[in-house]
């Protein structure tokens, strides 16, 4: 185990500098100058040329990029250019708005997947079976930023069980910060909901056509009895793989979603740093989402390897 962990911890770090190239050299060579955009098209060569010093652009990129990393590995992520606040103070403001939805999202999904999937497998070739697939398709198949405006038609506008977009804030209630993000996080969770139970659906009918299975209903236990106590659990250890590698995608792949209901988490703070050529911003918080998706990953592997002793034996 502690082979097999060294090798992921390797990789995790590989991954991580690569990734950190990649991120810094492809938002550097965006066309667009941050300081021309701030001063505008009119600025003097001396203005434009006094702000780029001053925001550290007219440092070569290759020493730019270790400033910036080393700056990452010891807490320090820079200072906006736009609102000259530190990006790690307005990364923490939108982590409470981000984090929870994906927790929030992660739940539903979870929710509806597993008895959806269940059902499904032990239905095989039924109508049941069919609907449910069927369902899970269409899922797959409609963008979520479509599920979020039929969601705001359909509770906001014309039920008006819900606001069409904003955060009340968490100083609010804990309930009304959850029911700000309701609308939000059903739209993220039903395409991931799809995905989930096709996974569950797919996993248990392997387990349920292995040897142990047929052994405990040759020793009396009917489909239902053998299918709880000896396949879902089996069947989970998939299932708990994508868990996690769906929680990432919730946590980092928002962006779409946060624009649709005019939330202040860490998506739209993206595309807000973006538009007004905030490099800093946009560097650092792309790289704080690809930490997040790599180091759940390698949790995952870990967590895989722990209950499944033949991945460990394959390193």
């Amino acid at each position: 185990m502690l082979r097999y962990t060294v090798k992921r911890l390797l990789s995790l770090m590989i991954s991580l500098a690569v990734a950190s190239v990649v991120i810094f050299f492809v938002i550097e060579i965006a066309p667009g100058d941050p300081a021309s955009f701030m001063l505008g098209i009119n600025a003097q060569p001396e203005t434009l040329a006094a702000l780029r010093t001053e925001l550290g652009l007219d440092v070569p990129k290759v020493q730019r990029y270790f400033a910036w990393v080393g700056g990452m590995l010891t807490g320090d992520f820079g200072t906006s250019y736009t609102y000259r606040t530190p990006v790690i103070e307005m990364v923490g403001d939108r982590l409470w708005v981000s984090l929870p939805l994906a927790l929030y999202a992660l739940a539903l999904s979870t929710a509806l997947a597993f008895p959806a999937g269940i059902y499904a497998a032990s239905r095989r070739g039924e109508a049941g079976d069919i609907g449910v697939m069927g369902a899970t398709q269409l899922g797959v198949a409609v963008p979520n930023f479509w599920f979020a405006m039929m969601l705001v038609l359909i509770f906001a506008i014309n039920l008006r069980w819900f606001a069409a977009g904003g955060f009340v804030g968490w100083d609010q209630g804990f309930w009304a910060g959850m029911h700000a993000l309701t609308l939000p996080a059903i739209a993220l969770a039903l395409p991931q909901a799809a995905i989930l139970a096709r996974v569950m659906r797919s996993s248990l009918l392997d387990v349920l056509g292995e040897d142990f299975m047929r052994t405990a209903r040759a020793k009396g236990l009917s489909e239902r009895q053998a299918l709880w106590r000896h396949g879902l659990r089996n069947a989970l250890i998939p299932v708990l793989t994508i868990i996690g590698l769906q929680f990432s995608f919730l946590l980092a792949g928002s962006i779409i979603i946060e624009q649709v209901f005019y939330l202040p988490g860490l998506g739209r703070l993206v595309f807000q740093s973006i538009s007004a050529r905030d490099l800093i911003v946009v560097e650092s918080v792309v790289m704080l989402l690809v930490f997040s998706v790599i180091t759940v990953n390698f949790l995952v592997d870990l967590a895989y390897a722990a209950v499944d002793p033949r991945l460990r034996s394959r390193t």
